[in-house]
């Protein structure tokens, strides 16, 4: 079967390096893509190009086409990366200076239109309508500006906001010719894009049972198989570190999602058709999905300056450590004005000391402190440099985690929607440059998503005994916004009706208290022996304004996993040779 093999080289912005030299050599591929765009990375590229204008792009994909275009060129590899960021134009400017310097001649091309900051009237901001002005509106384009770039004869494509999928997507439909309305290839190629787009996340990296990949000091980063059909093979080059198995892929697939339909600017994918099978040793097999038409809208990720926040963590230890917490609170306050003073404050302690201690760290506990306010100044040294000024002046032991820090701008992420139609991608290709429609021939009516019927769960009579969560599922758990998702799957497929039966909405507040009092929703995923959880609203205005210790909830999975839940025993035996079997 005619295949277009695919590989990622980063899943953020500050990936591996390397990662780009070890799949262009390690093996056979036709398409090198990299994911360096998330919502936060918008806002630091913002603060980025506030010192130096001619910046705003990924400078680690540079150093990474610095170390590999030669080699692309002579194995005939192509790139599409989304690493331009703010400034498409500008990184391509200087890969063209890299590649001279080098004594190349690649053909680079990028594409733009996402910007939306001299349009800001044309987005439709819903309840958010009342924010601030933004610093940053970028609309996420889907895959057919890269496709036009590659049938131009591109070697290289750098693309400002698409999708994370587009860079995958852009490459399969290039390759195998396919038209706007081919549903479910495209929506084939969408799973492959996901399953790529965070890197090592698909072969070990962040899995819950991380012992049991071997060389997790250096894992591999992810390449696909995909075929015209749109069905595609999950792997990694040979004698690389890593794991790619039924498990690693379910755990990338169910990252930041919310419901079975997944929604995209070129197609709706529905995942709850997603079929896996292990196709060999570090190998998944990815049958055929179910693809629909995209929504009119294309979604529109903004960043406003929030303001500037700071914090100080007390390092409390020994006995009376809510006393001391509390005291020490109330100077802290008295020093700087009282904390109605700031626009937001929050306080917490957090408590790792144990009785008798065997050691001076087991007797610590902390206590964090975080102030938000419009007054750099206020939030600034000025608030904690009297932190440190009670050093000699107040609790036995006292001492802080970091030094006193000045006070750092934050951005508050806001998602708006915009009519496709209106925001063509543009292409930039030598002296030429042309747009390309987003417009999509059909379009996807709003609906519920659905969820199959669950099967039914065990008897209750079934015996069973108290064990973390964790030893019968696995979890994956992320950010979208200020919203957080936990997706969890069983390792053995004939244990999700106890699954679905037991973890309901309600036990899920239950066992995560942080979401007592928020929205959850929950989405049942049987083919995947899956179910994902939306949090709204945990993590409040985004991942840079959150005062969460965890603000991208990235442990949240991992937490849930360590809670006790009555389990029972025959989902508890023979876990040593476990393995989840597709259907």
């Amino acid at each position: 079967m005619d295949v277009v093999r695919i590989a990622n080289c980063s899943g953020f912005y500050g990936d591996r390096r390397s990662a780009a030299r070890e799949m262009v050599e390690g093996g056979p591929i036709d398409y090198l893509t990299g994911d360096y765009l998330a919502e936060l990375t918008m806002a630091l590229l913002w603060r980025t190009r506030q010192r130096h204008p001619d910046g705003g792009y990924a400078r680690t994909f540079l150093h990474q086409m610095e170390d590999v275009m030669g080699s692309c060129l002579d194995r005939r590899v192509r790139v599409v990366a989304n690493a331009g960021g703010l400034n498409p134009l500008g990184l391509a400017e200087q890969l063209h200076d890299t590649a001279e310097r080098l004594g190349l001649d690649p053909k680079i091309a990028a594409v733009t239109g996402d910007d939306l900051m001299d349009r800001l009237d044309d987005i439709d901001m819903g309840p958010f309508g009342e924010t601030p002005p933004p610093v940053t509106a970028n609309a996420y384009l889907g895959c057919w500006g890269v496709v036009s770039a590659l049938e131009a004869g591109a070697d290289i494509v750098v693309t400002g906001r698409v999708t994370d999928a587009a860079v995958v997507m852009g490459p399969a439909a290039h390759h195998f010719g396919w038209a706007r309305d081919d549903w479910d290839r495209l929506a084939g190629s969408l799973v492959a894009g996901h399953i790529l787009e965070c890197g090592a996340q698909a072969t070990g990296g962040n899995f819950s049972f991380f012992e049991e990949v071997p060389g997790l000091d250096h894992v591999g980063f992810p390449l696909v198989e995909l075929a015209d059909d749109g069905s595609s093979v999950v792997t990694k080059h040979a004698g690389t570190g890593g794991l790619v198995s039924v498990e690693t892929v379910t755990a990338q697939l169910l990252y930041e999602i919310t419901g079975p339909r997944y929604l995209n600017p070129d197609v709706t994918a529905r995942f709850d058709t997603i079929e896996l099978a292990s196709d060999g040793p570090d190998r998944v097999a990815v049958g055929k999905v179910t693809g629909e038409a995209p929504p009119e809208t294309l979604k529109v990720g903004t960043n406003h300056l929030g303001g500037y926040r700071n914090e100080v963590t007390f390092v409390l230890t020994g006995l009376d450590i809510s006393a001391k917490a509390s005291a020490v609170e109330q100077a802290l306050w008295h020093a700087v004005g009282g904390d109605e003073s700031f626009a937001e404050t929050t306080t917490q302690l957090i408590r790792r000391d144990r009785a008798d201690p065997s050691s001076n760290e087991e007797a610590m506990a902390w206590l964090r402190v975080v102030v938000k306010d419009p007054d750099a100044d206020k939030v600034g040294r000025r608030f904690s440099g009297s932190a440190v000024e009670l050093a000699l002046a107040h609790y036995p032991g006292f001492f802080l985690t970091a030094p006193p820090a000045d006070a750092a701008p934050y951005a508050v992420y806001r998602p708006g929607l915009i009519d496709a139609a209106r925001v063509p991608a543009w292409v930039h290709f030598g002296d030429r440059s042309w747009e390309v429609s987003s417009a999509s021939p059909a379009t996807l009516p709003p609906g519920d998503d659905v969820t199959g019927s669950p099967p039914p769960p065990m008897s209750s009579e079934t015996p069973s005994r108290r064990a973390p969560l964790g030893e019968v599922v696995g979890a994956r758990s992320g950010d979208k916004g200020g919203d957080a998702n936990v997706g969890v799957w069983v390792r053995r497929r004939e244990a999700f009706g106890w699954l679905s039966a037991t973890l309901t909405v309600q036990r899920f507040r239950e066992l995560v208290p942080e979401a007592a009092d928020l929205a959850v929703e929950r989405y049942d995923f049987p083919n995947l022996g899956a179910l994902n959880f939306v949090i709204r609203g945990l993590l409040g205005d985004g991942v840079a304004a959150s005062a969460r210790v965890d603000p991208q909830a990235k442990s949240l999975g991992e937490y849930l996993r360590a809670r006790l839940v009555d389990v029972p025993l025959p989902w508890l035996e023979g876990l040593e040779d476990h393995g989840m079997v597709s259907g």
